[in-house]
Order: C-alpha cells, then sequence, then structure tokens
C-alpha cells in the first residue's frame, strides 16, 4: 500500500520548480563555493573575506521576481554554507555573520521579505558541515547544540518558512548527529517545514531518517520512488547547476542551455520530482545575466503548459525514449521530445523526429490528440488489446521548436 502524503509533501510536490541561491563569501573569490577548502586557506585569512562583503546589489525583491516570472515557486537560500559563514543574523551564537560582515545587516531578513512580497515561499538551506568552528572536529556534542540554537533562530525570527535543506552529514558518515533532536526542533517551531536532508552525490534518494519529506537527487535526474510500504509518503527534489560551481565560478564557462533545463524539468516532472535550479550570484548579490536570461527563457516554455507542469501526476503509461505521459484534471498529457522542425529543404536541415511515437500501457478509448501550443489535431492508432496509442507526432512549425512539446489527449 501506497502511503498518503502529508499536506506540507503535497503542497511542496506542487510547487514543482524552484530556485536555488549559493551565496556568501567564496562569492567574493569566483571561484565556487568550496575554495576555502579545495585551496586549503587558513580560516583566519578567509575570515578577513567578511569585511570585504557589502552586499550592495542585492535587491531581494528583485531576485524574488525574477524567480516568479521565470515561474519558480520558492527560494533555497544558503543561509550558511561549510566555510561557516552565515547569512542571517546569529544573535551572540557567532560574529561570524551578515550583520557583523561590511554588509551590516541580516540578508536572511530580507530575502524573505522578498519572497513574501512575491510570493515565493523561502526555504533555507543549512550546512550541517563547518570548516570554521573548532567545535565541529574538536566538540562535536558542542558543536551540534550550536547547529541547533542556530536552526532554532531560522525557525523562530522570520516567520512561516517552507522548509529546512541541510547539507553535510556525509562528511561524516558514522557520526551520531542527534537527528531526533535537530528535526524534533524544527517540528516544535515550524510544523509545517519540509525537512530535506541532501544525501551528496555518492547517495541519490536515500531516505536517512524518518522525519525526512523529500529525498534529494543531486546533478542527476531523478528516479521513480518506490512507495509500495513507506513508512509516510516521501517526495523528490533533483537539485543542479547550470554550471560545474553552486558557488559563483567566474572562469566556468560551461553552462547548460535552456533545451537542456527545459528537458531536465520535464524529467522531473514525469517522475513526480521537483527541479531546484542553482544561480551563483556576484559578490555583491546580483544574478549574473546569462543565468537571469536562461532562467527567464525556460520560464516562457512554463507558460505555454500552466498548471500541468505543477499539478501535472505521473501515469503508467509509457513512452519510448524520453517521452512520457502526466494526468491532470482527468486527462492524459503526452510529452514528446525531439521532434524535428518542418520547412523548405533550403532552410531547414532534414533530420528524423517527427512521426509515429508509441505509448504503452494504454488502456482508455481515446476521441481526440491535439498539440497545447497550436490545437493542431493528430492521428492517431488506439489498439485496445494490445493497449497501445500510436501517435503520429507532427514536428514543429518553421520557426518553432519547444524542445519538449504536449499534446493534450481527449
Amino acid at each position: 500500500m501506497v502511503p498518503k502524503p502529508e499536506p506540507r509533501i503535497k503542497r511542496f510536490e506542487e510547487l514543482a520548480y524552484g530556485m536555488f541561491i549559493h551565496w556568501g563569501l567564496y562569492s567574493l573569490l569566483g571561484k565556487g563555493e568550496w575554495i576555502m577548502h579545495q585551496a586549503n586557506i587558513p580560516k583566519e585569512e578567509y575570515a578577513r573575506l567578511k569585511h570585504e562583503f557589502r552586499a550592495d546589489e542585492f535587491h531581494a525583491r528583485a531576485v524574488a521576481k525574477l524567480a516568479r516570472t521565470a515561474g519558480m515557486r520558492y527560494i533555497t537560500i544558503t543561509s550558511r554554507h561549510h566555510d561557516g559563514f552565515s547569512l542571517y543574523d546569529t544573535r551572540g551564537l557567532s560574529d561570524y555573520d551578515a550583520p557583523n560582515s561590511a554588509a551590516g545587516r541580516d540578508l536572511i531578513a530580507e530575502f524573505v521579505e522578498g519572497c513574501n512580497a512575491e510570493g515565493i515561499l523561502p526555504f533555507f538551506y543549512h550546512t550541517t558541515l563547518d570548516w570554521y568552528q573548532e567545535s565541529f572536529q574538536e566538540d562535536f556534542t558542542g558543536y551540534l547544540e550550536y547547529l541547533r540554537s542556530s536552526v532554532k533562530l531560522l525557525c523562530t525570527n522570520y516567520g512561516k518558512i517552507g522548509g529546512l535543506w541541510f547539507d553535510g552529514n556525509w562528511s561524516r558518515p558514522d557520526a551520531d548527529w542527534e537527528l531526533d533532536a535537530l528535526y524534533g526542533l524544527i517540528r516544535k517551531y515550524q510544523p509545517e517545514a519540509m525537512i530535506i536532508n541532501n544525501t551528496g552525490l555518492e547517495a541519490r534518494g536515500r531516505i536517512i531518517h524518518h522525519e525526512i519529506d523529500s529525498v534529494t537527487f543531486e546533478q542527476g535526474r531523478p528516479l521513480p520512488l518506490e512507495r509500495e510500504g513507506m513508512e509516510k509518503y516521501v517526495s523528490g527534489e533533483m537539485c543542479q547547476t547550470m554550471n560545474q560551481h553552486w558557488g559563483l565560478g567566474e572562469r566556468d564557462f560551461a553552462y547548460m542551455s535552456p533545451r537542456e533545463l527545459i528537458e531536465n524539468f520535464a524529467a522531473c516532472r514525469k517522475v513526480g520530482a521537483n527541479y531546484l535550479l542553482n544561480v551563483g550570484p556576484t559578490a555583491s548579490g546580483r544574478i549574473p545575466d546569462y543565468e537571469a536570461a536562461a532562467l527567464l527563457r525556460v520560464g516562457q516554455w512554463i507558460e505555454l503548459y500552466g498548471d500541468l507542469m505543477y499539478k501535472g501526476r505521473p501515469t503508467t503509461i509509457k513512452g519510448s525514449g524520453d517521452d512520457f505521459a502526466l494526468e491532470y484534471d482527468g486527462k492524459i498529457y503526452l510529452f514528446v521530445y525531439n521532434l524535428s522542425v518542418r520547412g523548405d529543404k533550403n532552410v531547414v536541415r532534414m533530420t528524423s523526429g517527427a512521426g509515429p511515437r508509441l505509448f504503452t500501457d494504454w488502456e482508455q478509448p481515446v476521441r481526440c490528440v491535439r498539440w497545447l501550443d497550436n490545437d493542431e489535431e493528430l492521428a492517431f492508432t488506439h489498439d485496445a488489446d494490445r493497449a497501445w496509442l500510436v501517435v503520429d507526432a507532427a514536428g514543429y512549425p518553421y520557426g518553432t521548436n519547444l524542445v519538449v512539446r504536449v499534446a493534450e489527449v481527449t
């Protein structure tokens, strides 16, 4: 038996698409979020970066507006990353935070205010690994008290939040992280918050505790979750960078295209998972131009399909290759990849891609199949005995390529 999702998990699945923000002192160096560790920078030297961290171009509402316009419904920001620097006011737990930096203010308070103004749900990434706090290595029990005190601040000073997204338990796989106490604290102060703990590149999709609400798929397309017999319904989320760094990489030019982002988002929804797509702001807090433009382009694709991308649910129907089907509002929708473009041979490079597409495990009768983007009706053959539906997937009109095209089946 598959358990019924709790309301917070159902709401999370319908958020569908979120922005991940990795921003902190490392952004000043422009070499990725792990630069302190990778370059063996002494912590005293690295910590001096806080005197240069001004955040003078961080306009939280503008960031939230970008996310909303791009079709995203939540943002997860690095309230504290592995370098131990906090974007929020730690209220005396440490002086290694944004109010004690050149910025001189609580950047998480601004972030939450900006999200709320734009109807975006704020989530907090929070490291569990800490390269700055000596207690992480020397007094782990004391460190965990510091970690819980930090999380309590996030749960009690910023109003209602979407969830906590933890990362770093993989650094000490044999340690007792006292997760009952950490997660119990969240349930006490933010009972509707999602609890997510990233299991890293080597353990995608792993559930590490009974309070976990969503598993993670870091830098890899999610797999369907086998929920039969689960203690509770758990959702899935793929987190991914546009390039090879989470934080700003000034000399990283290997960016994904809008095409790849659309394909990955669709692949997430195929299995009912969320897509958490990362941006690495500049040291001053501005979203780089290419990343902003790519997000907006993907948002234009999402607009074509509206609530289907948020509320469509996986089906047992199977497509060929990457093709798949979702169910929404009593209808079935076919997602078709790699269609060719129709046009004069002098301007169109003739490639395969249009033509018959097979969908199996199809039992219900079919009256009409049409592309959602232009209402063009498609020829089809339904074999009820074999439970096959074959659709003649017409190619794109010249000047059009949606990357993943959707047909509604009546």
